[in-house]
């Protein structure tokens, strides 16, 4: 299972799966990361967290914990 966290920067990855439950799940997809969905990794922090992605021609951070539970293809 390769999950968001593992893209390296500057490649595209489709989504394929959102694991976690409940207010965890639904703000990640409330950010518009749903199945299906194409994100370009732009830049990881020195520390690896926050990624910084390019979803639906807008540009968002996101923790290491949540693009763990972001499955993709």
């Amino acid at each position: 299972m390769k999950t968001l966290r593992d893209v390296k920067i500057g490649e595209t990855a489709v989504v394929a799966r959102l694991h976690g439950e409940g207010a965890i799940k639904r703000r990640i997809m409330d950010m518009g990361i749903t199945k299906n969905t194409e994100v370009f990794v732009r830049k990881v922090a020195p520390l690896g967290d926050p990624i910084e992605v390019t979803v639906r021609n807008y540009e968002l951070s996101l923790r290491k914990a949540d693009a763990e539970m972001i499955e993709v293809k």
